[in-house]
């Protein structure tokens, strides 16, 4: 615990540098991210006549893993569950990947990937969600807009006027839109939920995971995941330091004249514009501030990272 304490004071204290503790570097930007933020990320094209994706994760210190996929990228041509896993490493200005379906090399910003006899090259794809910016339409709540932190306890922005974490409303909703706009930072050296972790807490209990799970499985406990409740139908996380959303369609369990619930509270989630979860049942999940089920307040959980939010407003259904 005391551990714990130390990097989440380290997080709070180091916004300029982005450095949280000597073996858990956080960068906040892509000229702090070094030669390695570079080349990680997207890439497709075309290999043999057929569409390919490829997302590229930094390790640290010039190392990589590539996740190959048959079809293009996660939400973007990929039919699960085929792929492919390269590794590799930088050197003299190239990145060069292997695995027992191919190889890959990356020079300036663009992959080259040979499958077998075939070869071609991949462009980098910068994707950006489709409801990035999404104005609050008429009669929203305006929960953060970059100006200041009314609607929150002990909310605090960064110096360039995003919202940091460990944060909630000062409000409880019960039914309920919600637009949120996240980023996690760039962690190369970091590993599972130590990697830009996170969470947006549904009626302060039910935790849909925020966290760098760019080019992994796609669990319970990675980002888009419900935790102990269900996995994202596809994992639909972008590179860290991308601005990403989640748009979601939540509804309170409903109670019975005794206080017994008599419908859960269920949830519709769509992440970067890509629906992960199509109205799912939940169940209270640890480290809100409740788990009685009744309506509750959006929670923004600090795990000692240097994610940051924009843009949140919400609008109730009566």
């Amino acid at each position: 615990m005391r551990l714990y304490g130390l990097l989440v004071m380290a997080a709070t204290l180091s916004l300029s540098t982005g450095l949280i503790a000597a073996d858990k570097e956080a960068f906040l930007t892509a000229e702090d991210g070094g030669p390695d933020f570079a080349v990680q990320g997207e890439y497709a094209g075309k290999v043999g006549g057929q569409s390919w994706g490829v997302q590229v994760i930094a390790l640290g210190e010039g190392k990589f893993d590539a996740v190959v996929y048959p079809g293009g990228l996660p939400g973007a041509g990929w039919a699960q569950p085929t792929k492919h896993k390269l590794t590799g490493a930088a050197s003299d200005g190239k990145t060069s990947l292997k695995g027992d379906a191919g190889e890959a090399s990356i020079t300036d910003g663009t992959l080259t990937l040979k499958l077998g006899a075939n070869s071609g090259n991949l462009a980098r794809a910068d994707r950006k969600s489709p409801t990035l910016g999404q104005k609050p339409p008429a009669g929203a709540k305006i929960l953060f807009d970059g100006t200041n932190t009314d609607a929150w306890q002990n909310g605090q922005m960064s110096d360039d006027k995003l919202l940091m974490v460990g944060t909630r409303t000062n409000d409880k909703f019960a039914d309920y839109t919600l637009h949120v706009e996240f980023r996690t930072p760039f962690m190369p050296k970091s590993r599972g939920q130590a990697r830009g972790n996170s969470g947006m807490y549904l009626g302060d209990q039910y935790e849909c995971q925020i966290l760098d799970s760019f080019g992994l499985e796609g669990l319970d406990n990675e980002c888009g995941g419900i935790y102990q409740n269900a996995r994202p139908s596809v994992n639909m996380c972008l590179p860290p330091l991308s601005w990403q959303t989640y748009d979601v369609e939540f509804t309170a369990a409903k109670f019975d004249s005794s206080g017994k619930v008599v419908a859960p509270a269920r949830t519709t989630i769509r992440h970067n514009g890509v629906r992960i979860h199509d109205n799912i049942e939940l169940k209270s999940t640890p480290g809100g501030g409740q788990n009685d089920q009744k309506p509750g307040a959006l929670f923004l959980q600090n795990h000692g990272d240097p994610v940051r939010f924009r843009n949140i407003w919400l609008v109730e259904k009566r």
